[in-house]
């Protein structure tokens, strides 16, 4: 044994037996778990976080860029149940692909353009609980996967670490929407993440909240030795004015040169937006005299790309700038290629905007599958795609239709007492369509 390793063994109780566990909150976990749960599964979903809902509430990215319709009922009812709050902004329909269209490199334009579906992510995390209660699901959240037991390619049991300490699961069927994809690299399959190149990955965001003043003697300024001060806005990061309500912005800073998948590279990054946010808040208080008044900051870094699995099949960039069908479709992608570059802190794309829209094109359900797992599916940004490909399809929109298309598959497997890949597809796109799931 290394000098630099230990060995340990403990017994671990087994406190939680399901059909079908859910690893991850976010919006592709929520609409795997709503899914499988509505076809009379019993589900267990886990998050790290205080809340449900991953970027979408924890991360501070209040809104739903692409295509809002079409997605499936379990995205209907959130959009429905945010509808009762008063909480989300009007249907636009994301914009026709054409030839002839060029994405603005002007961010102003561009959000015209794409028109996000801006809603308040207070009132979300409330529908979120709401749903998981509506269909008896149970939710452990303060949990995270910690490593998973492995048979012959299947997965019998997932090791948590909560405040109870560390406890099992064992589930028929287990679905990795953790975005880092957790569960497949504790259960030792085959997993990327980055360019192929150099396996660097898409730059972090961190999204913090401001209040607008009427005038200025109540802000609190940001002391010099809490800010590296500047007075020209080119040396700032890249940062966008997000809406947040009547007299309210969110800011977005973009955070490079971090790894998402390393603990003590995660650290320093969540340290580091912070430093930067204040520098951010010091130039604009100071040097352009914003009436801005510090609210909040989001609980944790936005993360654009950690670990993508190897899955039966992985979704090229190529493919999606074709618009490409597939046979075994179980989701569709509309979003442009939203990739900042990883080795910049500026307002710089890995490619043009005028090259960047792509037409509507389709994930296939082998992109789910993960290779040599039996009875293991992701959804959500970590399934088996390259980094271009993934950073379309990484939208809520879409990570939710393909959330419920994992929870679908997953059931109907159990039903049918097959394996997933002996899943009749026809019947899974048939139950997809029939739960307003568009594919074409």
């Amino acid at each position: 044994m290394s000098e630099n390793c230990i060995t340990f063994s403990k017994e671990i109780p087994v406190r939680y037996s399901v059909d079908i566990a859910v690893l991850g909150g976010g919006i592709a976990g929520i609409s795997a778990a709503c899914a499988a749960a509505k076809m009379g599964k019993k589900v267990l979903i886990v998050d790290k976080m205080n809340c449900l809902g991953g970027n979408s509430t924890s991360g501070g990215v209040a809104s739903f860029c692409g295509e809002t319709s079409g997605q499936g009922e379990i995205f209907d009812e959130i959009i429905h149940r945010l509808e009762g709050f008063g909480a989300i902004a009007e249907y636009n329909p994301y914009p026709k692909y054409s030839k002839e269209l060029k994405l603005s490199h002007n961010h102003e334009e561009l959000f015209e353009q794409t028109k996000p579906r801006i809603f308040d992510l207070q009132f979300l995390i409330s529908v979120f609980d709401k749903m998981i209660s509506t269909y008896n699901i149970e939710c452990l959240l303060h949990t995270r996967v910690v490593d998973a037991i492995t048979t012959e390619g299947s997965v019998k049991q997932v090791v948590l670490a909560g405040q109870s300490g560390l406890e099992a699961c064992s589930a028929d069927m287990f679905i990795d929407c953790t975005g880092e994809a957790d569960v497949v690299f504790h259960a030792g399959f085959g997993t990327m993440k980055g360019r192929e190149e150099d396996n660097i990955q898409l730059p972090m965001s961190l999204m913090f909240f401001i209040r607008n003043l009427n005038d200025n003697k109540d802000i609190t300024l940001i002391p010099e030795e809490y800010a590296e001060r500047v007075h020209n806005k080119d040396e700032l990061p890249m940062n966008t004015l997000w809406p947040n309500g009547p007299s309210g912005n969110a800011i977005k800073i973009k955070i490079n040169g971090f790894d998402s998948t390393d603990t003590v590279s995660l650290s320093k990054a969540e340290i580091e937006s912070r430093k930067k946010m204040l520098q951010v808040i010091d130039y604009y208080q100071r040097v352009e005299k914003r009436n801005w008044y510090f609210d909040h900051i989001s609980p944790m870094i936005g993360i654009r790309e950690g670990r993508r699995v190897i899955g039966d099949y992985i979704l090229k960039v190529s493919d999606i700038q074709a618009g490409r069908k597939f046979k075994d479709a179980i989701a569709k992608g509309v979003y442009f290629i939203d990739a900042l570059s990883p080795l910049s802190d500026k307002r710089e794309m890995l490619m043009k905007m005028e090259d960047s829209q792509v037409p509507p094109y389709q994930i296939p359900y082998r992109s789910l599958l993960v290779k040599d797992a039996v009875n293991l599916l992701v959804a959500g940004r970590c399934f088996s795609a390259d980094q271009l490909a993934m950073s379309s399809a990484r939208v809520f929109t879409t990570t939710s239709m393909m959330g419920q298309a994992a929870g679908i598959a997953a059931a109907l497997a159990l039903q049918n007492n097959c394996t997933l890949r002996n899943l009749n597809v026809s019947e899974l796109q048939k139950e997809i369509t029939k739960k307003k799931g568009v594919l074409d």
